[in-house]
């Protein structure tokens, strides 16, 4: 008998799935699973509504997630319209199982990406349980961002389909598919103990369709391979679960071939409902990766800092002046932004955007999450070769010839640019991660030259950055707003967690950024992001906001707060960018890395308070 990790709770009978005038299933009612190469969505009612293959920011081949059925989705579940639902994963992995229960039986089906198997697969294994169940397979296929309904025709044995629409093709073997208006269909019944297998094989249309591969061998190569990846995990006592589902997720947003680390799964999930907020997080952006890699690396996962700091080497090879904020998975410099139209948007909020424009942007923040990385992978005992320490000289070369320029932030505002104050403290920690490398490492540099220039940096940030009236760090020089990007000075340990400048700081966040008790990321009132519309309170910041508690003393606040943060995890243990607190929703791309990030560093946080000689340093 499999283990579970997480604990499923029973949901009340359903309706069939995605029927015309539907509401979109809420973003918490989607499991992921994946191979690392790319992932998809799975609705808690036994649809997949969104796949990219062969790669996370491939075109999708079911976007029903941003639309309806008709923009492609692949559905399997019970006939019964009463059917009721539990689901989980096999412990340790992205092994999806969903348990209906009907009136003429039980039935279950497990739903993979198979890994390490060098091909695009999708299991969707039914079991009988009990009685006989009787199912149905709705199949809608939509290549391209569901700009093309791609030509289908029987395989030679009858057996499955192939379907090809420009450079791709597909394969989908089971029951018996029959065509009709743009879709196909199949019903079949599953005894107690019957087997069927499901499989559907992405491959570029020019090559001939790859053969059928033994489901048995795949689901238990994958299995073993996801839980030995866990065993490496050193998560903390304290929320043990939930970092190591964390931990899951960043793996899983980790490209196997590449390194590169994803934001996120998804394009276009609204930050406010019915908004214009809609952005593509399929790609590397240097902050989100260089923060993953830190969590990864404080639970064991040393190897990991090898694929990435050979990433970040090949992605930002040439002119270090040209270095982006973003990359594509292989490191593709050019990103374009582009509004679809095929696409209507989750519950209709448009557009759908593909690409990013920020990657046009100048973030000066970015130096300082690459040189912390780098540090910490320093530290922990990665040693540098030829090519990477020249690589953090070159980028400290561009600090120090831009280190005046004013930059877009981290939150990467279409408003006015400003000398942001987390941006200015991020250079401060990048020159201060060269001094430390000269000095504590023997390495070669001008580490008189960038202690000065780092020393600079901190007095104009003291004049500038800070509100001696109301004592408190600002958003960006000439301002009184606040920032919850503010909570990271203690973090790159710019300002001691507990110093009366810190203190003040979190006091004013409070104040002003506080919604229904989590911490919004900026006021968008003050107009700072250019952009219309409001947004929801922003996850990874209310986990920052714990990891401050807990590391200044209010060990009690922290704890609270963790609390409900972890349950609004969906049952799955996943998390998406954003919160609304109001109607109990998850917001957002999902499942977010930056989200599941911070919740790891804030449960090391509250660890390392609960026995202050444990756990992972205050600052890295």
């Amino acid at each position: 008998m499999e283990k579970f990790r997480n604990c499923a709770r029973p949901w009340p009978a359903l309706r069939p799935a995605w029927q015309h005038g539907d509401m979109p299933s809420p973003i918490e009612d989607y499991a992921m699973i994946g191979d690392c190469h790319t992932a998809a969505l799975v609705s808690r009612t036994g649809s997949i509504d969104w796949l990219c293959l062969p790669r996370f920011d491939s075109a999708s081949m079911f976007g029903a997630l941003l639309g309806t059925e008709d923009h492609g989705r692949w559905s399997v579940r019970p006939t019964d319209p009463d059917a009721r639902t539990t689901r989980e994963y096999l412990e340790d992995t992205f092994v999806l199982v969903t348990r209906w229960r009907t009136t003429d039986g039980v039935v279950e089906v497990t739903d993979l990406m198979p890994h390490g198997d060098r091909r695009a697969d999708v299991i969707r294994r039914v079991r009988g349980i009990s009685g006989t169940v009787t199912m149905t397979e709705d199949l809608r296929l939509r290549f391209g961002y569901a700009t093309a309904v791609p030509w289908v025709r029987q395989t030679k044995n009858g057996h499955g389909i192939i379907a090809v629409a420009g450079p791709d093709a597909v394969v989908v073997r089971g029951p018996h598919l029959t065509a009709q208006n743009h879709a196909h269909s199949a019903e079949f019944t599953v005894a107690a103990g019957e087997t069927i297998d499901l499989t559907l094989t992405w491959y570029p249309a020019h090559r001939d369709a790859p053969e059928p591969f033994d489901v048995d061998a795949r689901i238990d190569s994958t299995v073993r391979w996801w839980r030995s990846w866990a065993d490496s995990c050193e998560p903390p006592t304290e929320y043990a679960e939930p970092v190591t589902r964390s931990l899951l997720v960043l793996r899983a947003l980790t490209h196997e071939d590449t390194g590169g680390i994803v934001a996120a799964a998804t394009t276009s999930l609204p930050e406010s409902f019915g908004g214009v907020r809609n952005w593509d997080y399929r790609y590397v952006w240097l902050r989100d990766a260089s923060l993953t890699l830190e969590a990864l690396m404080n639970h064991g996962f040393k190897g990991e800092a090898h694929g990435w700091r050979n990433w970040l080497l090949r992605a930002i090879a040439g002119d270090p002046n040209d270095v982006q904020i973003m990359y594509g998975l292989s490191g593709e410099r050019y990103l374009a932004e582009v509004e679809l139209t095929s696409l209507p948007g989750y519950d209709g909020a448009a557009p759908v955007r593909i690409g990013n424009g920020a990657y046009t942007q100048y973030q000066g923040d970015i130096f300082g999450a690459v040189m912390l990385a780098l540090a910490q992978a320093r530290d922990i005992g990665v040693r540098e070769d030829e090519f990477s320490w020249s690589l953090q000289r070159a980028l400290l070369g561009v600090v120090e010839e831009q280190w005046q320029r004013l930059d877009h932030g981290i939150w990467e505002v279409r408003g006015e640019l400003q000398h942001f104050t987390h941006s200015r403290a991020m250079l401060w920690a990048a020159l201060d991660c060269g001094v430390r490398a000269v000095r504590d490492h023997g390495l070669a540099g001008p580490a008189d030259r960038w202690a000065a220039l780092r020393d600079r940096i901190r007095e104009e940030i003291e004049e500038q950055g800070y509100d001696h009236d109301r004592g408190t760090y600002v958003q960006h020089y000439g301002t009184t707003e606040v920032d919850a990007s503010l909570l990271q000075l203690a973090q790159i340990g710019y300002v001691a967690h507990d110093d009366p400048r810190m203190i003040g700081t979190v006091a004013a966040l409070e104040e002003d950024l506080l919604r229904d008790g989590l911490l919004l990321r900026y006021r968008t009132t003050s107009g700072v992001d250019g952009l219309p519309g409001d947004e929801h309170p922003f996850l990874a910041c209310s986990f920052w906001l714990v990891e401050q508690y807990a590391r200044s003393g209010r060990v009690d606040d922290a704890r609270g707060l963790m609390d409900r943060l972890v349950s609004f995890s969906n049952d799955l243990g996943l998390l998406s960018e954003e919160y609304d607190v109001q109607n109990d929703r998850q917001v957002g791309n999902t499942p977010q890395a930056l989200s599941h990030l911070a919740l790891v560093r804030a449960a090391d946080a509250i660890a390392a308070a609960r026995v202050p000689s444990a756990g992972v340093p205050a600052s890295v």
